[in-house]
């Protein structure tokens, strides 16, 4: 009688069980024996896809994300169909610049080049249409219809869901401690050793501490985001059942958009931040700063101006990570030595909305087969890297 194997084997290996990796296990199990692991319990707000809401919408100024998002709005309604649960609403984007920013340009062009709808709203229009937005009259104002809000938590939890529903396995509570390379892939956890055919690193912040076990390091930085909410002078002046959008701001003045979304979440309170935030160690996320936040201070100050009828102090500041590359584009791509380690890094505080169709590509280069999209923009080789040796 042969002696048990001291291993779990899988056909592929997930770690990281945020959005993307959840969505990669998710599509690797309609035929793939699929082990899912994260380092802490689920559900969990540790990472970058917890949370109510995130902005769903096309308006990109690189042209590439704009088309992968029209497979994404099919793919998370049919994630919608298999669960029967909501997760879009759409409420429309305003994209709010200068004519004369070239970002405010780009966005408009990939917007007209990819038919998407979109109005154009002159200054009359837009003063008569939102008359709770103070809108500087230097400034003008796109509306994409299509936009929306994604129900953040609750998609996260349906993915997972379906997947295990679908035959995959979440081990969760379990940090990785070793990956050893080779034909067969070998993950150590603090709780078992498990092996498979390949392994997809889905591990948002935490991404560089793991690829430091493989011997590479990617140019990875990891924010902490002050996501913020602000209270309505007046409730309803800027809720989602009134029809209020979500926005956009692409300034001048400062060297990060600002974003919104419509009261929703929370009664009464509007979730407005800035797209960028404070260098920090992913396990150090939670210590107190003492010093007020310059962005929260930016942020009010804008409020003040464009928003009056928001209180300029905020409600409620929760805390988020984003892990940002230099160009702000993804990282879709196997490791430059061992070709059955895949990678999926850096979604730069866009990602949530893209992640049915970044799941579907990681799940193609994880089990051989061709790319759906063209992966170039994606590719780690855009960087200068120097690996490590491997011990």
């Amino acid at each position: 009688m042969a002696a048990q194997s001291m291993f779990n084997d899988f056909d592929t290996i997930v770690i990281g069980a945020g959005i993307q990796g959840s969505y990669t296990a998710y599509h690797l199990s309609e035929n793939n024996k699929t082990l899912l692991i994260d380092q802490f319990a689920l559900p969990h707000s540790r990472g970058s896809s917890h949370g109510h809401t995130r902005i769903i919408r096309k308006a990109y100024n690189k042209a590439y994300y704009a088309q992968m998002m029209t497979e994404c709005y099919q793919l998370w309604k049919q994630l919608e169909a298999e669960a029967n649960v909501e997760l879009l609403r759409q409420t429309g984007l305003l994209v709010l610049g200068k004519e004369g920013n070239s970002e405010f340009q780009s966005i408009k062009s990939t917007l007209v080049e990819n038919k998407i709808p979109t109005e154009s709203l002159t200054f009359e229009e837009f003063s008569r249409r939102f008359p709770a937005i103070n809108l500087p009259k230097e400034e003008s104002a796109l509306l994409e219809k299509s936009a929306g809000i994604l129900y953040a938590n609750r998609a996260l939890k349906t993915v997972q869901d379906l997947f295990r529903r679908f035959g995959g396995t979440i081990c969760d509570g379990e940090k990785v401690v070793d990956i050893q390379p080779g034909s067969l892939v070998t993950v150590t956890t603090t709780a078992g050793i498990y092996r498979a055919k390949s392994l997809v690193i889905t591990a948002g912040p935490w991404t560089n501490k793991l690829l430091n076990l493989v011997g590479l390091q990617l140019p990875l930085k990891t924010l902490r985001i002050n996501v913020c909410y602000w209270k309505e002078n007046v409730p309803g002046t800027y809720g989602i059942s009134k029809g209020f959008p979500c926005f956009v701001k692409i300034s001048d003045s400062t060297q990060h958009h600002i974003y919104g979304l419509p009261s929703n979440e929370y009664p009464g309170l509007v979730k407005v931040c800035y797209h960028s935030g404070s260098d920090v160690d992913p396990d150090e996320r939670d210590i107190l700063f003492q010093q007020p936040s310059q962005d929260v201070n930016l942020l009010s100050n804008y409020l003040s101006k464009e928003f009056p009828g928001l209180d300029p102090k905020p409600a409620i500041v929760e805390y988020c990570m984003y892990t940002v590359t230099p160009d702000q584009d993804f990282i879709l791509d196997h490791h430059p030595e061992h070709n059955n380690i895949i990678i999926g890094a850096g979604f730069s505080g866009h990602g949530f909305k893209l992640a049915p169709v970044v799941g579907k590509v990681l799940c193609e280069l994880s089990i051989g087969k061709k790319p759906s999209y063209d992966l170039s923009p994606f590719k780690i080789q855009r960087f200068r890297l120097t690996l490590k040796s491997l011990l």
